[in-house]
């Protein structure tokens, strides 16, 4: 009874090891890959296998096989203010911002740990230093107005970052295995020097705008004054045309009338006419001294015809209180008031 008793407290004891020891073989040779991590599975120090799936997968235990964890998530960096020149001659400062991250591929995995050693400030450094030089040469194709201006038609900075994100992406996938999602131009300044000769160009510019639109209004302006004094040429010479043919039309319908009134009694006609001629010339403080026989003053010391006085004594009749045989005495001019 005591040796049995012996013999099972002995195979307990192996099988609580037994299943102690498994147990910690299992817990180290469980490997679980969280989400945004890819971990490289090394034996002996050299990489065999990359796990990119989050979830629970198998290794060796150590020391035959060991895990490294890459950071799989994005990152952002920046760099400092680069001293580039534009095309145009000018110097600019810009500070851009890298956001970047190591894809989930095995093959870029291994080469970011190769490259890097797993260390994603040296991966910044790196990066920082790649998109300083390709500044440089990106901004040698763009003139200062591509990158500042009123204008968004004429802004070009989108254009910009994507050139700079293009040639700055291919050579830091295939060196350090690092995926460039985005650069983007976070400030960008001018030095003193170069903003002193900015300030003054576009003051320039804005000048040579302003009397572009001067000289616009100007011209439109004379423009509308010339034609409204065409207008005005063009009614003012209508009007007169019109009044032209109104007074023609007047004077032949008065025409008209007076021939006709000559034509009905050539004497009384005659008669009418010398005195409104006397009308319009003798007034209350005229003065004349005139011949007496000459129309129309004639009337003045002649009196009407007998025909206008309404006569109806023949002509060969003398006047009253003059004999027949006596001559008709010459009337004397009147003679001027004193």
């Amino acid at each position: 009874m005591t040796r049995a008793s012996s013999r099972l407290r002995t195979a307990l004891r192996f099988a609580l090891a037994t299943l102690v020891l498994g147990g910690a073989a299992l817990a180290a040779s469980a490997v679980m890959v969280s989400a945004g991590e890819a971990v490289v599975i090394t034996q002996f120090g050299a990489p065999v296998r990359v796990l990119t799936r989050p979830g629970l997968a198998w290794k060796l235990p150590a020391p035959i096989q060991a895990t490294v964890p890459v950071d799989l998530r994005l990152r952002t960096s920046a760099t400092g203010l680069e001293d580039v020149g534009t095309r145009d001659g000018l110097r600019i400062l810009l500070r851009a911002y890298v956001a970047w991250q190591v894809p989930p591929d095995a093959e870029r995995i291994s080469q970011f740990l190769r490259a890097v050693r797993n260390n994603p400030d040296e991966a910044a450094r790196q990066l920082r230093g790649f998109v300083g030089s390709a500044m440089q040469v990106t901004a040698s194709s763009f003139d200062f107005a591509d990158l500042v201006n009123t204008d968004p038609k004429r802004l070009r900075l989108g254009a910009f970052e994507q050139q700079l994100t293009a040639q700055v992406a291919a050579q830091m996938l295939q060196t350090y295995g690092i995926q460039v999602q985005q650069i983007g131009i976070e400030t960008l300044s001018l030095p003193e020097t170069s903003l002193v000769a900015t300030v003054a160009r576009m003051r320039s510019e804005r000048e040579t705008v302003a009397a572009e639109r001067t000289a616009e209004g100007l011209r439109a302006a004379a423009e509308v004054r010339f034609n409204a004094e065409r207008d005005a040429r063009i009614t003012v010479a209508g009007a007169r045309t019109e009044a032209a043919e109104v007074e023609a039309t007047a004077q032949r319908q008065a025409a008209a009338i007076r021939t006709k009134a000559y034509q009905a009694d050539p004497q009384l006609y005659m008669m009418l006419r010398g005195l409104d001629t006397l009308s319009q010339v003798v007034g209350p403080n005229t003065r004349l001294v005139l011949r007496t026989d000459a129309a129309p003053f004639s009337l003045l010391v002649q009196g009407p015809s007998p025909v206008e006085a309404g006569r109806e004594a023949s002509p060969a009749e003398p006047r009253q209180g003059q004999s027949p045989a006596e001559p008709r005495k010459a009337v004397s001019p009147v003679e001027p008031r004193k």
